[in-house]
């Protein structure tokens, strides 16, 4: 018998290589109008509170940790806890905890938008202001759909009767997705936030 890699995992890592392209056109967007209008850069950058991303990013890097103990549960077909110690929790539990710190990288970039929009940076409000907006808020989106793939995975772990490897394996593509949208952030705060 021939050994095959399974279809839904190889489509998801085909998926996330149309999504790699998506964020290149994005970061070439960022890098074309910095190079052009590096007056403009300084100026707007200097409104960035690096210390609070550093913390956001913190936190969502954290959760791909957590994304993936939830992993290592699943593949030991363990949905939920069988007690109240980390040790003992399952795919539910760890699934939980990454919504968590996914919700509040979320609501920090939330924050974000909100403080730079009451000192006048806004989307339409220069060449810098749209790219940032695009770019972090692009992510943005994608992380909310990551969230949303945590409440579908963990309602499926709550719905069959017997955890198997077709719910395994939805937790294992989940993972996929958020460890990128992980590394892509990364990306993101080291070319906005560290470069400026």
């Amino acid at each position: 018998m021939v050994n095959r890699p399974n279809s839904i995992a190889v489509g998801t890592i085909v998926w996330l290589g149309s999504e790699v392209m998506f964020f290149a056109g994005l970061f070439a967007i960022y890098f074309t109008l910095r190079t052009s209008l590096p007056q403009v850069w300084a100026a707007n950058t200097a409104h960035l509170d690096v210390p609070y991303a550093l913390t956001n990013t913190i936190v969502l890097v954290s959760s791909s940790f957590t994304c993936q103990f939830g992993v290592f549960a699943a593949e030991r077909l363990q949905a939920r806890a069988t007690g109240w110690r980390p040790s003992e929790w399952g795919m539910v539990e760890w699934f939980f905890l990454t919504y968590a710190l996914g919700a509040i990288f979320v609501s920090g970039q939330v924050w974000e938008y909100a403080t730079l929009i009451g000192e006048g940076i806004r989307i339409n409000s220069s060449p810098w202001g749209s790219a940032f907006f695009l770019t972090t808020g692009f992510h943005g989106l994608h992380v909310t759909g990551g969230l949303i793939a945590f409440l579908l995975t963990i309602g499926r772990g709550f719905a069959v009767k017997n955890f198997g490897h077709r719910e395994a394996t939805t937790a294992i593509v989940v993972s996929y997705y958020w460890h990128f949208v992980d590394v892509v952030w990364i990306g993101l705060f080291f070319v906005i936030y560290v470069l400026k």
